[in-house]
């Protein structure tokens, strides 16, 4: 069961840090602008930028992890764990690990949490599949917001379910694709990747009330929440969903921390009985109950310890998309690009420029020796993303990439 804190969830968070001569909270200075040399780890964004591009070298700007290396609270805590020793069999359902879950979104998001309502999961596209298994039966409709993450569709697909997509904002087709017998689940991301929307209290309450009218269950991925940029203010689905409903949360410290590599997540479960289910199946046919114990260590430092480090993370991006913002408006001031409300990916419609998609990634590729997200890969033709999660200088040189390549086109 979870319900909200009583303190407002639209409050400033953290009011009783001590703050420095601005007003703001004292943060520690942590480095962000001093590159990591990520080449020869077996890095997917920078190593084999070839096998989607086809053209070795490139300067990523793809995939949505950060070049920056993890925060020195979780490093220390991943050192001490392996200075024992020993990195045997393990358990997630214990105190540490849940306790520092739900005090995290105590404090970050002001939700309080029942810590059995929490579960583990591999990762967070797992936890998608086996819920829409619970939820759902082959042939049934799965509703997902377009341009979606390029994995929302191909689970869908390879659990035999059928997706339906829905342009966010337009209600009077989302509730047609609710209302529709077999439609079983919404897959809700939360904040929306690619663009990077944060859902208002009152988008998330329609939508809460629509899928309770038509019986849909929701699966809500939230594994960009912590990274929502003020006054952009994060609402988890658990102030959302009806006590006991099917609703879940799946989520991890992943992406805000960039750990993926510990790999791990957690999701919260409204419905008691769905939760047993998921668990069963986690352990019993599937094995994989027992978790990867760096990824317990590195949630909890990152949720006790960290988030210090993640403000100050989130100043460094608001300063990339500030730049890129920028840039691309003193080139093309028509084009009225904002940065995204959430994240580090830069959304980027270029329709407006009336380029051909083909010729500008030839241009970036090519000519400007850069891997840059089409729009076309989440479903949306005309638009680039671009991750500025990343040292400036890296940062300003992929602006300089895109503008380089729409003026050489335009």
């Amino acid at each position: 069961m979870t319900h909200p804190s009583p303190l407002d969830p639209l409050d400033p968070l953290d009011p009783l840090d001590p703050l420095d001569p601005t007003g703001r909270p004292a943060v520690p200075a942590y480095d962000f602008d001093t590159p990591v040399d990520r080449h020869g780890t077996w890095c997917t964004q920078w190593d084999y930028v070839e096998d989607r591009f086809g053209v070795p070298g490139l300067l990523p700007f793809t995939i949505s992890d950060m070049d920056f290396a993890a925060a020195p609270e979780i490093l220390r805590a991943l050192h001490g764990r392996l200075d024992h020793g020993v990195l045997g069999y393990s358990r997630w359902r214990q105190r540490d690990f849940l306790s520092a879950v739900a005090d995290w979104y105590g404090t970050r998001h002001r939700t309080t949490l029942d810590p059995e309502a929490i579960v583990y999961g591999p990762s967070v596209v797992y936890q998608i599949g086996r819920l829409l298994h619970l939820w759902s039966r082959p042939g049934d409709g799965v509703v997902a917001h377009t341009p979606m993450y390029d994995a929302f569709p191909k689970t869908v697909a390879a659990h035999g379910r059928r997706l339906l997509a829905c342009p966010p904002g337009d209600w009077d087709a989302l509730e047609r694709l609710l209302a529709r017998p077999d439609t079983a689940v919404l897959l809700l991301c939360s904040p929306h990747n690619p663009t990077g929307h944060v859902w208002t209290r009152a988008e998330l309450d329609r939508t809460a009330e629509l899928c309770a009218r038509y019986g849909v269950a929701v699966i809500s991925d939230e594994i960009h929440s912590d990274l929502a940029h003020a006054p952009h203010v994060h609402r988890p689905w658990a102030l959302h969903g009806a006590p006991g409903g099917r609703w879940a949360v799946v989520t991890s410290a992943s992406k805000s921390f960039n750990i993926p590599a510990l790999t791990g997540s957690y999701g919260i479960i409204g419905d008691p009985a769905s939760r047993d289910a998921y668990l069963r199946h986690l352990k019993e046919a599937d094995g994989l109950s027992s978790p990867a114990v760096l990824s317990l260590v590195g949630h909890i430092a990152a949720y006790r310890e960290g988030a210090r480090w993640l403000d100050a993370l989130g100043d460094y991006v608001r300063g990339n998309l500030s730049c890129l913002a920028d840039r691309l408006g003193a080139a093309f001031p028509g084009l009225g690009w904002a940065p995204p409300q959430a994240g580090y990916l830069a959304w980027i419609d270029v329709r407006p420029l009336g380029v051909d998609d083909d010729a500008l990634q030839r241009e970036l590729v090519e000519r400007q020796k850069v891997a840059v997200m089409p729009g076309a890969a989440y479903g949306a033709p005309g638009f680039l993303r671009l991750n500025v999660g990343c040292p400036r200088v890296k940062a300003e040189r992929g602006a300089d990439a895109v503008i380089a390549a729409l003026l050489a086109l335009g």
